[in-house]
């Protein structure tokens, strides 16, 4: 946030930063589910690093324009809370000690809690109440599905894309977010982490 806001004095423009903590009982459970849907689909049940994405992405980016990311919802936290931008050894190096710590000593929840309350959302927008508000004039908890599958869509780039005025590339993905959250029966289940882990713990 404090980056952002250099870089907007820096260029001449008017410093914008809304931002408002809520707990995550007060973040409607379908933005969390749109997220984990559109960000990192094995959330729940990886331990802060998703191997297998980052396999495929390592390979389908040798060939592809478009690059694919790898990085899980635990390592965003972990980047966006104790780091800073950039591509350095040492910057991605930090971001896997944190996220080796924050699985250790938080939840899935808290993680998540932190996530979405810290995430940049557009410009000068951060955390779910702040986009609720900004977009759609309403709290983070009353999200509706559609709405909480447009704002996760544009998180991979909030400066580009728009959550209410979208692009055919973010309606694409607005579609696939609401597919994959039918899916999974439209509500995120924590307790699939806890069941994982336990049966990790039992092996």
């Amino acid at each position: 946030m404090i980056i952002r806001c250099i870089e907007q004095k820096k260029n001449g423009e008017e410093l914008k930063l809304e931002k408002d903590w809520e707990s995550i009982d007060n973040i409607s459970n379908s933005l969390q589910l749109a997220v984990v849907c559109t960000e990192d689909q094995n959330y729940l049940t990886h331990n802060g690093f998703d191997f297998s994405a980052i396999k495929k992405a390592m390979k389908e980016n040798k060939w592809k324009k478009r690059k694919r990311g790898a990085s899980t919802i635990s390592q965003q936290t972990a980047k966006n809370l104790f780091l800073w931008q950039g591509r350095s050894y040492l910057r991605k190096g930090l971001e896997v000690y944190f996220t080796f710590l924050i699985e250790i000593f938080w939840s899935k929840e808290r993680i998540m809690e932190v996530y979405l309350n810290i995430i940049e959302m557009g410009d000068g927008i951060y955390g779910a109440e702040a986009a609720s508000q900004k977009y759609f004039n309403k709290a983070a908890s009353q999200l509706a599905k559609r709405e909480a599958a447009a704002i996760a869509v544009i998180l991979p780039n909030p400066l580009k894309f728009s959550a209410v005025h979208p692009s055919r590339y973010t309606l694409k993905r607005q579609r696939f977010a609401l597919q994959q959250m039918s899916y999974r029966g439209g509500k995120l289940n924590y307790t699939d982490s806890k069941t994982h882990q336990q049966e990790e713990d039992d092996e």
